[in-house]
């Protein structure tokens, strides 16, 4: 038979994988809610209760992922020049976020980092809130609706909702399994984390710059192709 088998699903092509890993890795590494909220677990509470956090916040970024798979494959089925048009929005959006990383790396990287004792709660309600703040984190759902849709392959507009929708999906996954080894390794390491991170301050400020210059680099990849 001609037509394609609905099992036989297409995947997005290997350069939108590594540039999703390598995005989702720039922003695991510089300090956010999510990082924070890993960080007073563990050394608030206890280092299990700070994997039961970074355990939350993974399952918050796969539900996000989910989401916007399935609220966006339909759209982008119907009408495949919105995946152009946010191409340029999606790589706009990119540089912002690159720009804000390496003008404010050096006031960041002279930041205190203080956690004291937090209301212990049960492993459940630490994974239920680890949920929360990703999912409500304005900036995490911005990133999933405007970063992901550039990296689609629209084969030419021949795509059906279900090709998208996996690509979305594939791709979206990566982003809170990009951060597992960030979140697992504060709540791991707890204290001394919180001690290394603040001595640490002219290496925070080149991982800021690095972090800036790739996401950059990724937007202006969109558009000139190098990889």
């Amino acid at each position: 038979t001609t037509h394609k088998s609905e099992y036989n699903l297409e995947m997005p092509p290997i350069d939108a994988i590594l540039a999703v890993v390598l995005a989702g890795f720039a922003l695991s590494a510089t300090r956010g809610p999510s990082m924070l909220y890993v960080l007073s677990r563990s050394v608030g509470q206890s280092r299990t209760a700070g994997l039961a956090s970074a355990l939350g916040l993974a399952l918050g970024g796969i539900i996000l992922a989910v989401a916007t798979a399935l609220s966006l494959a339909a759209i982008f089925a119907k009408f495949p020049w919105l995946v152009v048009a946010l191409r340029y929005v999606g790589s706009a959006y990119l540089i912002w976020l690159g720009i804000g990383m390496i003008r404010k790396a050096r006031a960041n990287s002279h930041t205190t980092f203080a956690v004291d004792n937090v209301i212990r709660k049960s492993f459940g309600t630490v994974i239920w809130q680890g949920i929360l703040v990703e999912v409500l984190n304005p900036k995490t759902v911005l990133f999933f609706a405007l970063f992901l849709p550039p990296f689609v392959n629209m084969n030419g507009g021949l795509l059906s909702a279900g090709d998208i929708q996996f690509q979305l999906l594939a791709l979206g996954v990566l982003i809170p399994l990009t951060a597992i080894p960030s979140d697992v390794l504060i709540a791991y390491m707890g204290g001394s984390m919180t001690l290394a991170i603040n001595q640490s301050q002219a290496f925070r400020e080149y991982l800021a710059w690095a972090g800036g210059f790739i996401l950059i680099g990724i937007a202006l990849n969109l558009h000139i192709g190098i990889l």
